[in-house]
């Protein structure tokens, strides 16, 4: 299978100092991979770093066959990547119909906001509530609308279950294995296990800023020894 995302040897950080050190990374066309570590090993600041919201010391970032280590956000959005952030950040004063059509302007495409109410009638029935007015599972759903909005190739999804009760996390998987069928590749970044393995393909860990350890999910799963030894848990 074709990789369509292709990291080798990045390195980025903050004021001077090295978060990301050296990592090689992959994520095939059309595939779900999961980033598990602890807190503080650098899982956001490598979807920053892929977004093009961080600049990188130095390393590749390859999409497709074309190089954006150092590109702008929205040259990198322009190219078919799309971001869900941690903590939700929609526009709170806006309404969910403001939300999605300023995420769509200027934009062709397969996805519509008409698309994303089809997909999600949750928000079509809010489509009138302001950003501030929605649960939190209804802000984390209109940030996934608003980034298919990109028609994205590759989705970067930074704790989509944040916050959220069980069964809303539920609703949430639900909606993600449904975008499984549109061939977008991802890259998850999950401290809940459950759903990182009900959605991932394979699994990667990140320790102080490495890729440690790259396998299949059921590979994973069924090595309890080893996910305690890499992530604590078992």
């Amino acid at each position: 299978m074709t990789d369509l995302l292709t990291v080798r040897d990045l390195r980025a950080g903050y004021a001077g100092s090295t978060v990301l050190d050296g990592v090689d990374f992959t994520v095939p066309a059309g595939a779900v991979v999961a980033l598990l570590g602890r807190n503080g090993v650098g899982k956001t600041t490598f979807i920053h770093t892929v977004m093009g919201m961080l600049k990188p010391y130095s390393g590749s970032v390859r999409i497709g066959d074309r190089e954006f280590a150092g590109a702008a956000a929205h040259t990198v959005a322009r190219s078919g990547v799309a971001i869900v952030p941690q903590g939700r950040r929609v526009f709170a004063p806006l309404t969910v119909d403001e939300n999605l059509r300023i995420a769509a302007r200027g934009k062709g495409g397969a996805w519509t906001p008409a698309r994303v109410y089809e997909l999600m009638p949750r928000l079509a029935e809010r489509r009138t509530n302001r950003g501030d007015q929605l649960s939190g599972g209804e802000q984390q759903m209109l940030a996934i609308g608003r980034a298919l909005l990109n028609n994205p190739r590759l989705l970067l999804l930074d704790e989509p279950s944040d916050g959220l009760a069980p069964a809303v996390v539920d609703q949430v998987a639900e909606l993600l294995e449904g975008l499984r069928g549109e061939g977008i590749a991802a890259v998850l970044v999950e401290q809940d296990l459950h759903l990182a393995f009900r959605l991932a393909d394979e699994v990667a860990v990140m320790r102080k800023g490495r890729i440690v350890h790259r396998g299949t999910t059921a590979d994973f799963r069924g090595d309890r020894a080893r996910a305690h030894a890499l992530l604590g848990v078992g």
